[in-house]
């Protein structure tokens, strides 16, 4: 764009036909401002208009989320006359929807003399990019032929609003409809297959892939490496990744995040290193992962190193996940103090979850003063969460302070917060079976709560103990033991066992941070039963194996 910027500027007299050119340039490489601005001055030295150019502007209009810029090109539209083509309209309900106006983006849908599948996809789109996934239904419901592009919205929408079992449900029907998916559903698809760690239906979409031959470009083959990954199958990961003949960034990227939630921080290393050997050009989320392996590895000295590296060599600005990637590095290994002035030093302001972060290094370290102090500044500042009062509730009762824990819970149920549910998931059969706390949901429970009672007795007779002194102190010891065995994962697990041969891998999901006794038992159970238990967490994976996990007690 640069040399066609040049060229236009040595032009005395342009055009309508030389500045359309320019602009769908602009919007076509991303530069939408320009665009806008191009356009701008257009008007001003021909006030003409043709269709070509008038979708172009607003097509950059909605990208840009320029509203008021919009308009005004579509008052211009009306005051020249220009004929309002399908085009033309298309563009312009995706730019009301886009930027929420949903009462111009319907008027201009039901003037529509033919609202074709094309128009209808674009209405369901905005909608689930606001959220409102009721009335996305509602447009796709009303479609009566529907197309592969409509029924990937739909997959996409659900991704997008975290509703990954509806976005799997929609693909199953579209299977039903003999629609035939392209490799932006395949995308999607498996994008909702990693978030669920739905391991097995991930397979099945990598051979549908292959079968139906499907375009396995880099956007597919990074999809899958991700989805591996997260699933907790690391080496069908790398298998993936060393097949394809096409890698970008991307792919690289997807692999590096990888190793790093998988702990193998050295493979991180060596990979990002081979990275800028190769010559690619690293983005923010390359430095994330490199920088996430180094804290899941305690790598201080190299992450402080590559965290310097990114503006010095690579002039990339660190963003709010790269200080909270840091801010984790510093606190696992007990360096709150520079954590904590890293923050204050931030040149983009601190959110709730690098204040998160440090809280939790806090409780980690047993770091009552410095804990108060954050905890204080996030109640002030109104961004305690459920986290907050938990995190600073579990730090007085690790210190004996039952008072002060026993107040912070009190607090937080006044003031309505409530605490996020664990959740644990398990794929058995290619169905995901969830469970919460306590679970008395599932058809099996009775099995399952047997199970965990068989469990409970082998690891006593192991010499297993709880330690139950971050329980409420007002509770008897045996209901604290009882409250803490009756987690999640725990119930996932045991599900797990009674469901699979033996010697069958068991393959977990939580929500949340595995707690120390969690992690203590399953390290038993991996070895009592000669199963090996993947449980990823909210942080990373922990592959339990032999009475061992990968992470080493360090996570």
């Amino acid at each position: 764009m640069d040399y066609a910027t040049n060229i236009f500027k040595h032009i005395e007299t342009p055009n309508i036909y030389l500045y359309t050119a320019l602009i769908d340039g602009y919007i076509s490489s991303g530069f939408y401002l320009d665009g806008i601005q191009a356009y701008a001055r257009m008007m001003d030295q021909l006030n003409e208009l043709d269709p070509f150019v008038i979708a172009s502007i607003l097509k950059g209009c909605g990208l840009e989320l320029a509203l008021r810029e919009g308009k005004q090109v579509h008052s211009q539209v009306l005051k020249i006359g220009v004929s309002p083509n399908r085009s033309i309209q298309m563009k312009l309900i995706e730019l009301y929807g886009k930027c929420g106006e949903f009462e111009n983006m319907r008027k201009l849908f039901d003037g529509m003399p033919e609202r074709d599948v094309g128009v209808s996809t674009v209405l369901i789109s905005c909608y689930f990019r606001h959220g409102l996934v009721e009335e996305a239904c509602a447009v796709f419901d009303g479609v009566l032929e529907k197309d592969t592009v409509c029924w990937t919205a739909m997959v996409d929408g659900f991704v997008r609003s975290g509703e990954m079992n509806k976005a799997l449900e929609v693909f199953r029907k579209m299977q039903r409809e003999n629609v035939r998916p392209n490799e932006y559903t395949i995308v999607c698809v498996l994008s909702a297959c990693s978030q669920l760690g739905a391991l097995e239906l991930g397979r099945w979409v990598h051979s549908y892939v292959s079968k139906y031959r499907i375009k396995f470009n880099r956007f597919v083959g990074s999809a899958l490496v991700c989805m591996y990954s997260r699933c907790g199958s690391l080496e069908e990961a790398e298998r993936v990744f060393n097949e394809m003949e096409e890698r970008d960034v991307s792919t690289y990227n997807s692999m590096l995040a990888g190793f790093a939630i998988h702990g193998k921080s050295s493979e991180a290393v060596k990979m990002f290193r081979e990275m800028v050997k190769l010559g690619f050009r690293l983005n923010h989320i390359s430095f994330v992962g490199i920088l996430n392996a180094c804290s899941h590895g305690g790598l201080v000295d190299l992450g402080l190193e590559i965290f310097r590296s990114m503006t010095e060599d690579f002039g990339i600005e660190p963003r709010i996940e790269h200080y909270g990637c840091m801010v984790d590095l510093l606190g696992r290994v007990g360096f709150l103090e520079e954590a904590y002035n890293l923050i204050k030093g931030m040149r983009v302001a601190p959110d709730r979850i690098i204040w998160g972060s440090l809280l939790g290094a806090c409780k980690l370290h047993g770091n009552l003063k410095l804990g108060e102090k954050v905890a204080k500044l996030l109640v002030d500042n109104g961004e305690a969460d459920s986290g907050t009062y938990v995190l600073l509730s579990s730090i007085y009762a690790s210190s004996g302070k039952w008072k002060e824990a026993a107040e912070m819970r009190e607090k937080m149920i006044r003031r309505g917060i409530e605490k996020e549910p664990g959740c644990s998931s398990i794929e058995v059969r290619n169905g995901i079976h969830e469970f919460l706390l306590g679970d008395l949901r599932h058809p099996e429970r009775e099995k399952i709560y047997k199970k965990l009672e068989d469990l409970n007795q082998l690891l006593r007779l192991e010499g297993y103990s709880p330690a139950t002194n971050e329980v409420l102190h007002d509770i008897e010891d045996n209901v604290k033991e009882w409250a803490l065995a009756i987690h999640s994962e725990r119930l996932a697990i045991c599900y797990g066992l009674i469901s699979t041969e033996p010697g069958t891998p068991i393959k977990v999901v939580k929500n949340l941070r595995i707690c120390n006794n969690c992690h203590t038992m399953i390290k038993l159970v991996a070895k009592l039963t000669k199963r090996k238990i993947v449980v990823r967490d909210r942080n990373r994976f922990h592959h339990f194996e032999d009475g061992l996990c990968s992470c080493g007690d360090y996570w």
